[in-house]
């Protein structure tokens, strides 16, 4: 098995950092903000053609209340799925009562735990390094994070202890259908995030931006391989004032970009409103096979949900390809049914599509509804073929196709999903113009012809015509 290291520790003492340093990647996000991490984030590392599981998790010091309380129990469920503990604590700040109560808990719970002391750079290491010796520690280790001094040694020494075996080829990670989970803030994303697991997961708590980074989650249900990516709720940008909060909304259009299928959530009490639209916008434009969750609907009366009825269905007309379901994440009512949308958008969007079929279907369409008139020339489609996937993209080749009015466009989008029942995922067409092979024999034609006129006009201004 590959070993799990698990980074726990104060606020603000450099586990992300780590997190990033150990997993060469900047999915954690890091700031000089206490508290910004707050789930479980898992990152795969690897070191000296051997791999190990990395976890990040949110501050802990033992007096949270509230939502801290929440993240907390992240911390303590990542120490007991770990198979050794890094403990960091803050050079600069030396030893605090938090730490010393860290210490207590992991040598209470028997786990294998590293001592690592961050941000030695810039100070003096013997002298720092003194306060930490005193709890007795057998494994202390003085890092910095942020510059990589002495972390292969830390990583050394920590995995010394296990038979490891040599990194792989990623084939899980890149292989599920990745579900991205997006909506505005406070609408219930986490809720059904952990729904979809079935377990408590993600941080759950009555707060708008409880989560602030995008979560991958990898699992498999009914042999089918998911990454569910759990992502920042995203405001109008007038309301953004903090920059942790800029850096959430990166992080979410970016997990716009790596799904397969994209969840939005929205609010059934509030129904549809701009900042949905917005979303829903860029789901779109990347691409993305779309599932609607209408969230909330159990505490909705007869009438509030036959007037949610009507609104998207007069105003998501644009999209009706896309599943629309009803749910409520908190008790798990119509949550079900998601996969089976899920699963129909994915297939659809990664279908492999001939070019026969294609050119059949648009001779078809061609037939019913031919292109118009430009110029007093018929625009000419000649055939089809498929030019990418997630979203299926169907190149079309034949005349002035640089003059296919949008309205036709559309119109043929919406043939290629009906015959191609592809539903779930938005289909893009593209047109090309092919090279006429007569053009240029037209053209030295012309300028022949144009010699022949200037040579008799030159003969009659001279009384010579040509019999």
């Amino acid at each position: 098995m590959i070993p799990v290291i698990a980074l726990v520790g104060r606020p603000n003492v450099g586990k992300s950092t780590l997190f990033n340093r150990l997993t060469r990647s900047r999915e954690a996000l890091v700031a000089n903000f206490p508290g910004l991490t707050r789930d479980r984030k898992y990152g795969e590392a690897r070191i000296d053609d051997r791999a190990f599981i990395v976890i990040d998790t949110g501050g802990i010091t033992g007096e949270e209340e509230g939502i801290d309380s929440h993240m907390a129990d992240q911390s303590l469920a990542a120490i007991a799925e770990s198979d050794a503990v890094f403990l960091l604590v803050d050079a600069r700040s030396g030893l605090t009562a938090g730490d010393e109560e860290l210490v207590r808990y992991l040598r209470e719970s028997g786990k294998d735990f590293h001592l690592v002391v961050n941000k030695i750079d810039g100070v003096n290491e013997d002298l720092v390094m003194a306060d930490f010796y005193a709890l007795g520690v057998e494994k202390l280790h003085g890092i910095a994070a942020a510059h990589g001094r002495g972390v292969k040694a830390l990583i050394e020494d920590a995995l010394s202890v296990f038979d490891l075996p040599e990194s792989e080829s990623e084939e899980a990670a890149g292989d599920g259908v990745r579900v991205a989970i997006i909506g505005r803030p406070n609408v219930g994303k986490s809720t059904l995030v952990n729904r979809l697991l079935g377990e408590e997961r993600v941080v759950v708590y009555d707060q708008p931006g409880t989560t602030r980074d995008s979560i991958y989650i990898d699992y498999e249900r009914d042999d089918q391989l998911y990454t569910l990516i759990d992502t920042a709720g995203v405001r109008r940008r007038k309301n953004v004032k903090q920059t942790v909060e800029k850096f959430s909304i990166v992080k979410t259009l970016k997990a716009i970009d790596d799904a397969h299928v994209v969840i939005l959530v929205m609010d059934a009490s509030e129904g549809l409103v701009e900042q949905d639209l917005h979303l829903l916008g860029q789901a779109i434009e990347a691409g993305r096979g779309l599932v609607l969750a209408v969230n909330k609907w159990d505490g909705l009366e007869a009438d509030q949900r036959q007037r949610v009825k009507s609104e998207l269905e007069r105003r998501l007309q644009f999209i009706d390809y896309a599943d629309v379901h009803f749910i409520s994440a908190l008790h798990g009512t119509g949550v079900g049914h998601l996969y089976k949308s899920v699963n129909a958008a994915y297939a659809a969007a990664t279908r492999k599509l001939s070019t026969n079929h294609l050119t059949r279907i648009l001779e078809d369409a061609v037939g019913d509804h031919e292109p118009p008139m430009i110029n007093g020339r018929r625009i000419k489609l000649r055939y089809a073929h498929a030019g990418g996937q997630n979203p299926p993209l169907i190149v079309i080749h034949g005349n002035q196709t640089g003059k296919v009015p949008a309205s036709y466009q559309r119109y043929l989008e919406k043939v290629f999903r009906r015959e191609l029942e592809l539903f779930g995922t938005p289909v893009r067409v593209e047109f090309r113009t092919g090279e006429n092979p007569y053009a240029g024999k037209r053209n030295k034609l012309t300028q022949r012809q144009v010699a022949r006129k200037r040579r008799m006009m030159q003969h009659v201004k001279k009384g010579k015509r040509k019999k």
